[in-house]
């Protein structure tokens, strides 16, 4: 082949320095990809392909790509109009396109559109410059700063030592009020609290090894409840829909939701007594099982030890546990009111201080290792634990308020 031909052969025409810099000179004064590759002389599709790069196949067969010329310095979350996405905006605008289109086109809202062309636009022109948008925008975008736990060790201390104690955010939170009433420095809402506990890292609360939460889980989860109950107890039976009315209306100290917690395979459990009024525990020890004799035998020795104003009704699911229920009545004077099959809301108190009581005793463990004075232990720390229905009382407290009251 004649040197001639080989010296006019070229591998395609390529991006002009200057130009390509002007080029993004003008995008970043806010012109948009039509008016400044106009001004540079070059193709809008070449000017889309310098903002946005580009890959090209050689005649060999090599993939060659020419990067972007701008690229985002931070990601944003998609929730955000980004980059790309303003300067589509600010196309659409130069070519006349209405708000409408141009959110179809980038299906976001039309409101979306509007909000963000009245917030950046030039208030001399009513020029929307996208660059300038963009930087705007990255400046309002909260900064990351150590939490208020990280800051103050004080009162990290305080809330790290509550939770090893198995307070709950929200007791510790109101804590902080009543013992700090003159320190605003001193304050931590739950949710505070909560952002520590699932933070991981130097920011967090996390101990190794163990769980801080009531739930027991290291994420963020929906608590959900399957409220399935394998009750086939038949009769007789008074149900809950019987009870006196003082019953649902608390005014009364002396009633009483009961149930088991199950240990692994539903070998072994433990018995709770919740008092409706002031949310006191008892708990029972069955170290020779769970069926109806042992569970009617640690029912009548509970009852025997409380005073009589104290043994009013006793409400249980119709778990067959509950089978010698009219031999209990009959022994400890207690009569006993049958919730509705699966309705675990129907004893909402028992329900709830179960849900406390797992702390103690996890889920798929041998509850048969416990021993009555451990069980004895743990309804005293429960019971001297302050809860926001009782208006931050603790439920000793409160039961003792109610019996020096009067009947």
């Amino acid at each position: 082949m004649p040197p001639h031909r080989r010296s006019r052969r070229s591998p395609g025409a390529q991006p002009l320095t200057s130009q390509r810099e002007r080029y993004l000179a003008l995008m970043r004064e806010g012109l948009g990809n039509a008016a400044a590759s106009r001004l540079v002389g070059v193709n809008r599709k070449t000017g889309h392909r310098w903002r946005y790069g580009r890959s090209v196949a050689t005649r060999t067969g090599e993939i060659r790509t020419y990067p972007a010329i701008v690229t985002p310095a931070d990601p944003m979350s998609a929730r955000f109009l980004s980059e790309a996405e303003r300067i589509s905006i600010a196309d659409g605008l130069i070519q006349g396109r209405s708000i409408r289109t141009i959110a179809g086109e980038l299906g976001r809202a039309p409101s979306t559109i509007s909000r963000e062309i009245r917030r950046n636009q030039d208030t001399e022109t009513g020029a929307y410059h996208p660059f300038r948008a963009q930087r705007r925008a990255g400046g309002r975008r909260v900064r990351r700063r150590p939490s208020k736990l990280v800051r103050d060790l004080e009162l990290r201390a305080f809330v790290a030592d509550h939770l090893e104690r198995r307070w709950s955010p929200e007791q510790i939170s109101r804590m902080l009020l009543m013992l700090f009433p003159g320190r605003p420095d001193m304050r931590a809402s739950p949710e505070t609290i909560y952002q520590a506990l699932y933070t991981r890292g130097p920011d967090g609360l996390h101990r190794a090894g163990v769980r801080l939460l009531r739930s027991g889980r290291l994420q963020r989860k929906r608590r959900r409840r399957s409220g399935e109950r394998f009750g086939r107890f038949i009769a007789p039976m008074v149900m809950i829909d019987q009870r006196p009315a003082d019953v649902a209306e608390r005014l009364v100290a002396g009633h009483w939701e009961g149930d088991l917690i199950m240990g692994s395979a539903n070998r072994s459990a433990i018995g709770t007594l919740v008092e409706r009024t002031t949310r006191y525990l008892l708990l029972l020890h069955l170290p020779d099982g769970h069926g109806s004799e042992p569970v009617r035998d640690a029912l009548v020795d509970a009852m025997a030890v409380l005073p009589a104003r104290l043994r009013r009704s006793l409400t249980w699911d119709q778990g067959v546990e509950m089978g010698r229920h009219d031999e209990f009545t009959l022994g400890s004077q207690v009569p006993v009111y049958f919730c509705e099959r699966a309705s675990p809301w129907q004893r909402g108190t028992n329900e709830n201080t179960n849900g406390l009581l797992r702390q103690y005793f996890p889920k798929g463990t041998d509850l048969r290792v416990h021993t009555a004075a451990h069980l004895a232990g743990v309804a005293a720390d429960l019971n001297a634990r302050p809860r926001k229905i009782l208006g931050w009382e603790t439920p000793s407290q409160h039961l003792d308020r109610l019996l020096a009251s009067g009947p």
